[in-house]
């Protein structure tokens, strides 16, 4: 439930991206006056006909609301909206170089953008993911640029986003963590999030910079620790999920993120760990825990494989059907998937594929090649050797499967989320392989 909060915004979202028209999204739900603002006019145009250009449930409904109460437009002049705005959030992509240091490029452009177009005070918020100490640089950049000496705040407020529950997530946060220089932008950030009734922490810039790399390494580090706990439960005959039972129970551990699978993917993850290792390595310290964690990200995914290599042999010419192809439920989000990972290996071995998500296929079809897209579960695993589970999808738990026997040559499944019951498959006459067990 929301608080009554009579302060009101105008506000301006630079970058439509998944984290930039969320945001948007709900700070109009909040009844701000909300600007998105992207530089490609092509998304722009569909978003203004109500086309959103990625899936996360519940967001086109928020956009249409908002947008029909006159809370929310999308634009791709940046002047107009930084001039019309008090706060502005950038909200741009900072991929991950080779190196694995984050690509600031963008962060660096808005800024410089807004210097051009700055003519009062605004507060200036960091909304993207960027390494610590990126506050100091755009302040420099606004200050070094600006025509006239203008005052303006830079403030950081990370994301805390799950793709798949990311209104909830930013509606009934946790926590909100805000990074200021002034009383005034502290100020203004609390009376913005004033209505989400959430604890508030205040910091300088670079802690709050920090917070967020090291939450998400810190999580990325949960999931591989319970991952590596998993190759000790398949030699020894002990089984993940109650080994993950009995530690999530303890209230200093939590249940969250003690799933064991075949290794976390999307935009987050693979790139926060990576950028929080490279920062280290420029203050001096050798990361070598998140190293770890990494290397066991990707070892999951090939000891997944090997296993399924073991039970058919030969991958050559044998019909593999892969549920799911985002990197996670909820999402059409395909970067980093590990099923993307396994589809590449897999026609390496020259297997022949089939492959259904409920989400993500439209995306999937862009760059993806010599597979066969299908229309729904059934017609994938259609005289396959094997089906794999790559994606747990709530329509995935509820398969027939006394009916895939029927449709599958071989009836094998390799679950890589613990989705299902070994010993309800077994008593189908399924061979079964999970994560752990």
């Amino acid at each position: 439930m929301l608080a009554k909060n009579d302060t009101k915004f105008n506000v301006a979202v630079i970058g439509a991206g998944y984290v930039g028209l969320v945001v948007s999204a709900c700070l109009a739900k909040l009844g701000n006056k909300v600007i998105s603002v992207d530089n490609n006019r092509k998304k722009i145009e569909l978003l203004k006909s109500m086309k959103i250009p990625n899936y996360e449930p519940g967001l086109e409904n928020l956009v249409r609301e908002n947008v029909r109460r006159r809370k929310l437009e999308f634009s791709s002049d940046l002047k107009r909206a930084v001039r019309k705005s008090d706060i502005i959030f950038i909200a741009v992509g900072t991929p991950a170089k080779e190196n694995g240091e984050a690509d600031l490029s963008a962060v660096e452009r808005v800024a410089f953008g807004i210097s051009q177009v700055l003519d009062a005070y605004k507060l200036i918020v960091e909304k993207s993911t960027v390494p610590v100490r990126t506050g100091e640089k755009v302040k420099e950049t606004i200050r070094r640029y600006a025509k006239g000496d203008i005052e303006f705040d830079v403030a950081s407020n990370p994301e805390f986003l799950r793709e798949g529950r990311a209104i909830s997530d930013f509606l009934r946060p946790d926590r909100i963590v805000i990074g200021v220089e002034s009383k005034r932008a502290a100020s203004l950030l609390k009376a913005l999030y004033r209505p989400l009734k959430a604890p508030i922490v205040v910091t300088d810039i670079n802690t709050a910079e920090l917070i967020k790399h090291a939450s998400n390494s810190f999580l990325a580090t949960k999931i591989s620790f319970i991952n590596a706990v998993s190759m000790i439960c398949e030699k020894t005959g002990a089984n993940i999920e109650e080994v993950a039972l009995g530690m999530g129970l303890d209230r200093r551990i939590g249940k969250e993120f003690l799933a064991a699978g075949i290794g976390w993917g999307g935009s987050c993850f693979p790139k926060d760990v990576d950028a929080f290792i490279h920062i280290a390595k420029k203050t001096g310290y050798n990361f070598r825990l998140l190293e770890e964690v990494r290397h066991v990200n990707i070892f999951q995914r090939r000891h997944f494989l090997e296993r399924i290599k073991e039970e058919l042999w030969i991958l050559k010419g044998k019909n593999i059907a892969i549920l799911g192809l985002a990197f996670k439920p909820n999402t059409d989000d395909l970067r980093e998937s590990p099923a993307l990972y396994l589809i590449n290996e897999l026609l390496e071995e020259e297997a022949k594929l089939r492959v259904y998500d409920p989400q993500a296929m439209n995306k999937a079809k862009k760059f993806i090649r010599n597979v066969k897209f299908c229309r729904d579960s059934y017609e994938a695993v259609k005289g396959a050797d094997c089906m794999i589970l790559a994606t747990a999808w709530e329509e995935f738990k509820n398969l027939n499967f006394k009916k895939i026997k029927t449709l599958m040559r071989y009836p094998f499944v390799a679950d890589g989320r613990n989705l299902y019951s070994s010993s309800q498959l077994g008593s189908l006459g399924f061979k079964y392989i999970g994560i752990g067990k």
